[in-house]
């Protein structure tokens, strides 16, 4: 008798715990198996991605180009050095949109931004020059190699991290974080959010690219693998991603200007928990870009909302956005704020949990339930949760509570099809009208039909004549 057949005999249940109980109950071991039907009307495209002879090596591909790259902190540098913008361009997150369809805290970071950029001397009358649209112009972060938090509007004068692969020497750009609150990018436009901007223009932004150029360039990688290890999910907890920064910077931030500016810029960072996010967004975005255009590949590169639309791209359909109606997130809310105060999901940030971590990586930051809502069970189970919808494990990214697990990474078009799981993405929430600001944090997920979608081009492409 071989060892095989001499092993005990065990159980894997599907769903029907009635039967797993009784059979628990006569002591023989069960596996519980959490299944259910493919998203409806996918069986098709289902059965004609899997059976591309391109697939498992095209994805093999997409993980190994992801977990290659390593971003390192070369550069601060105003916007109009880094990407080229000229007076009136103004970028946003998420994929493409007019005025017209633009929400409420998108709204509000272009019409403080016109104001900022000295276009208006009031935010409040860019409105009829923003939806006449001819003297600017609008576009996606991700169409410039860049990403910004909830609307992430950059516009020429707002300095940029500059982040840097240093084998392939791609790119990668993110503004700098204001902080919490009544802030530009969740729509705040008062004339402290305008001041604010002003300092970290004149000040904060020259100081910052003196003292990245004396000290750097600094391994955001490497300092995103110590955060997972100290509590940190690299979305909306990023308190030692923030203090091992300014471990690396503060030096040279002193011997950068006066004392009286470095003791300033030392104070506002160290009293930003959030200020790190802006780093971890853009060394998600050059692993993820790396990935890019594998024919075959099923493996999602970009997650992106604007506030209305909610958009991913795929490794294998180039640079075509999957749209739906972006979701509202459900969590905890500020001061006496609820949830008819509460936009649609907006923001970039999400390209962290395409990299593997934010809500992703909930397992690793259990107190990050304090912020967003849910209990410490629910963030065990939801990063257990990621697992059955992505391709690898990163072999630098690990989750202490999960016996050094690494980070479930690369999510697969096909297997949030398959199995019916959403990516789950923890988020502030930004207030609906103009001018508010932020009026909470929480959790939500994409819309479900923007997968089979991306899933009906794949399978499209599968047969379609080579160019």
């Amino acid at each position: 008798m071989t060892e095989s057949m001499q092993r005990d005999p065990s159980v894997i249940a599907a769903g029907v715990d009635l039967l797993a109980d009784a059979i628990e109950t006569q002591a023989a071991p069960v596996d519980r198996v959490d299944w259910q039907p493919p998203m409806p009307g996918t069986e098709a495209d289902l059965a004609t991605v899997a059976g591309d002879p391109r697939r498992p090596d095209a994805n093999a591909e997409a993980v190994r180009r992801m977990l290659d790259v390593r971003a390192h902190l070369v550069d601060v540098v105003p916007a109009r050095e880094a990407l080229g913008l000229g007076p009136g361009d103004f970028l946003h997150a998420g994929p493409p949109i007019t005025w017209d369809r633009a929400s409420g805290p998108m709204r509000g970071a272009l019409m403080g931004a016109c104001a900022f950029e000295g276009l208006v001397d009031d935010p409040e009358r860019a409105a009829l020059m923003l939806a006449s649209g001819s003297e600017l112009s609008l576009e996606p972060c991700h169409h410039h190699g860049a990403v910004g938090p909830m609307a992430g509007i950059v516009s020429p004068s707002m300095w940029m991290f500059v982040l840097e692969d240093p084998v392939s020497l791609r790119r990668t750009y993110c503004s700098l974080n204001e902080g919490l609150g009544k802030v530009l990018r969740y729509g705040a436009y008062s004339p402290d959010v305008i001041d604010r901007l002003r300092w970290m223009a004149n000040t904060l932004g020259p100081l910052l690219q003196t003292a990245v150029r004396a000290a750097g360039p600094v391994d955001i990688t490497a300092i995103l693998t110590q955060m997972l290890q100290m509590g940190d999910e690299a979305h909306n907890r990023n308190r030692s991603g923030t203090l091992m920064l300014l471990r690396e910077l503060g030096p040279a931030l002193v011997a950068a200007g006066s004392s009286d500016d470095a003791a300033e810029a030392i104070r506002f960072i160290g009293g930003n928990d959030h200020f790190f996010l802006n780093l971890a967004m853009p060394a998600c975005k050059l692993a993820l870009d790396a990935a890019r255009d594998i024919p075959g590949s099923t493996m999602v590169v970009a997650m992106a909302r604007n506030g209305t639309d909610f958009g991913i791209q795929v490794s294998g359909t180039g640079d075509r956005w999957y749209t739906g109606p972006a979701n509202t997130p459900e969590g905890l809310y500020l001061g006496d704020y609820g949830p008819d105060d509460a936009n649609p999901d907006i923001g970039d940030s999400a390209i962290t949990e395409t990299a593997g971590l934010g809500g992703f990586s909930m397992a690793a930051a259990p107190a990050i339930v304090r912020f967003v809502g849910g209990t410490v069970p629910d963030a065990l189970a939801t990063s257990r949760r990621m697992y059955e919808i992505t391709l690898a494990e990163s072999p630098r990214w690990s989750i202490p509570a999960l016996e050094f697990r690494g980070v479930p990474s690369g999510i697969d078009v096909s297997l949030v099809c398959r199995t019916g799981i959403l990516p789950q993405i923890n988020t502030g929430m930004a207030g609906r009208v103009a001018g508010v600001g932020q009026v909470g944090a929480g959790l939500v997920t994409p819309p479900a039909e923007i997968f089979p979608a991306a899933l009906a081009a794949l399978a499209g492409a599968v047969d379609a004549p080579s160019v």
